[in-house]
């Protein structure tokens, strides 16, 4: 289903579909600089917290955890990533069974690497009823990435279905001398849909060039998966890009 689609620049796929008992990768084992995908790890991780804690969320924690993935706000992922602590952090990734996902040694969240397999599993647990998260938390975390701001929901929703609920996160990162780290996490849930789809790119000179091989990708992967025409499904709501790096390099000291 999924061929290489730009030989300057590193692409990896992963899909689950459970509604046809479909999966499909493509290199979903190279590792990525995270950007800010790794705040839906982070939002894992902070419900999980609150479970072992048997309480619920607070207000603020529950403030922090809608700008960190409605509006990608870097302070609030900081804030609850010295919340959590690389160990609470480590444990979620172990309960979770993302095994080759791995926080910076120096702290900096944006830069956890992260591989296109591992994102899709997280994408299972937000998606189904399992043992790490429960289904109050998993609502939670999919209300969350089915809010995110018309600006930020571009990547892997081109050519949903339009009956779809679409739950993303995005992230997009400039490193010096290495090109743009532009990745798209998302699930489909609603009616007949239930399925995930992950592209994280590396190495594209710029932010639109990763965008446009991960739209692409999205669109003929939702019109394999749906029987339907490439061009058929959602429209983007808005194709303004940034053009700053967002999951910069943010230390966790003071945790």
């Amino acid at each position: 289903m999924v061929n290489s689609p730009d030989a300057k620049g590193h692409t990896s796929v992963a899909l689950y579909d459970r509604t046809t008992k479909t999966s499909c990768t493509f290199d979903a084992d190279r590792q990525h600089d995270s950007a800010s995908v790794v705040k839906t790890i982070v939002l894992g991780a902070l419900l999980r917290q609150v479970q072992d804690e048997h309480r619920a969320l607070r207000e603020a924690e529950r403030t922090l955890a809608t700008k960190m993935i409605t509006a990608s706000d870097n302070d609030s992922t900081t804030a609850l990533w010295k919340q959590l602590g690389l160990t609470r952090i480590k444990e979620f990734l172990r309960l979770a069974g993302m095994r080759h996902t791995v926080p910076d040694p120096d702290g900096y969240w944006g830069l956890t690497q992260i591989n296109a397999a591992d994102q899709l599993t997280l994408m299972e647990l937000f998606t189904a009823t399992n043992s790490v998260l429960e289904d109050d938390s998993r609502a939670f975390a999919l209300d969350l990435m089915n809010q995110v701001i018309p600006a930020q929901r571009w990547g892997v929703p081109a050519g949903a279905p339009s009956g779809a609920r679409v739950h993303v996160k995005n992230g997009w990162l400039q490193r010096t001398g290495g090109g743009w780290r532009v990745h798209s996490v998302g699930a489909f849930t609603g009616g007949d849909y239930d399925y995930g789809l992950v592209v994280l790119t590396s190495d594209h000179a710029s932010m639109s060039a990763g965008v446009g091989v991960i739209e692409g990708l999205a669109r003929r992967i939702h019109a394999d998966v749906n029987k339907t025409p490439a061009s058929a499904g959602h429209s983007l709501r808005s194709r303004s890009l940034p053009t700053t790096s967002d999951g910069s390099r943010v230390p966790e000291s003071g945790r």
